[in-house]
């Protein structure tokens, strides 16, 4: 039986139609192999998390130096490395890192790369001294204009004056420019960055050691990433001999790194 235009046009206009009532088979017996049931296309794989892991320090920076000459940047590059392979190995995200050998990058710079990466967290790692050589523990930091306490002011003070002392000026100085980069970083990100910070905290101090009050807050200069959440993890102390002892220890930091790459994944997966 052959089919006019018009046919073929009232047949088009109604397919819809029978379709939707379950006629599909019905065509495609008229018409034979001319018409094709549609399917549905796979829907395309979705793109794991990326976790930017920020090894502190590096280079001609050394960072805390413990009273057995370990130094900071040492200590956080082996850490960094640790976690983002235990990440990987998870399947659940991608792991970058901002530095993988003994470099200095500016701070600015650490926080463009999370950009650049299109990173879903930021984690920056360190393991610095602290005013008080009884304080000991992780502790994890968000950024916030005003310190949450006298350390946490202390801590960012001494991180911030990395670029300054060794040539760069991250231009943070003025309060007022501090307030604009701050307001510029999305709401949704810094309470993105509160909620990751708390189940880090929580998930990591069911198997470590945390400081007094392990939830802080400073104007970390390294945190300013506009939109990206980011968290700063201080793994111990190097003034404390206890935190040295373990920062130092291979298999102590192989643990650490156990426990924060599991602590990390849940932040951004878990919801």
């Amino acid at each position: 039986m052959s089919m006019d235009r018009r046919d073929i046009l009232r047949l088009g206009l109604g397919l819809p139609f029978l379709l939707s009532g379950g006629a599909a088979e019905a065509i495609a017996g008229t018409l034979g192999e001319r018409m094709p049931v549609p399917t549905r296309k796979p829907a395309p794989p979705r793109a794991l998390p990326v976790i930017m892991i920020d090894p502190g320090h590096g280079g001609h920076d050394p960072g805390a130096i413990g009273p057995s000459g370990v130094f900071e940047k040492d200590i956080t590059l082996d850490l960094a490395k640790r976690i983002a392979a235990r990440i990987e190995a998870g399947g659940r995200c991608k792991a970058v890192l901002t530095r993988t050998r003994d470099v200095f990058v500016p701070l600015q710079e650490r926080a463009a790369k999370a950009q650049t990466a299109k990173a879903d967290f930021f984690v920056s790692i360190h393991a610095d001294s602290a005013p008080n050589p009884d304080a000991r523990g992780l502790s994890a930091y968000t950024l916030s204009e005003k310190a949450s306490d006298g350390l946490a002011a202390a801590i960012a003070d001494r991180e911030n004056a990395a670029d300054l002392l060794h040539g760069f000026d991250i231009g943070v100085s003025d309060p007022q420019v501090a307030a604009i980069l701050f307001d510029l970083s999305r709401r949704h990100s810094l309470n993105t960055a509160l909620a990751r910070k708390a189940h880090i905290v929580k998930t990591a101090g069911a198997k470590l050691r945390l400081l007094d009050n392990p939830r802080r807050s400073a104007n970390f200069a390294v945190l300013k990433v506009p939109d990206v959440p980011a968290v700063l993890i201080e793994t111990g102390f190097l003034s404390n001999t206890n935190d040295e002892l373990l920062l130092t220890s291979v298999k102590s930091r192989s643990r650490i790194a156990t426990v924060l790459a599991e602590a990390f994944t849940g932040a951004v997966t878990v919801g």
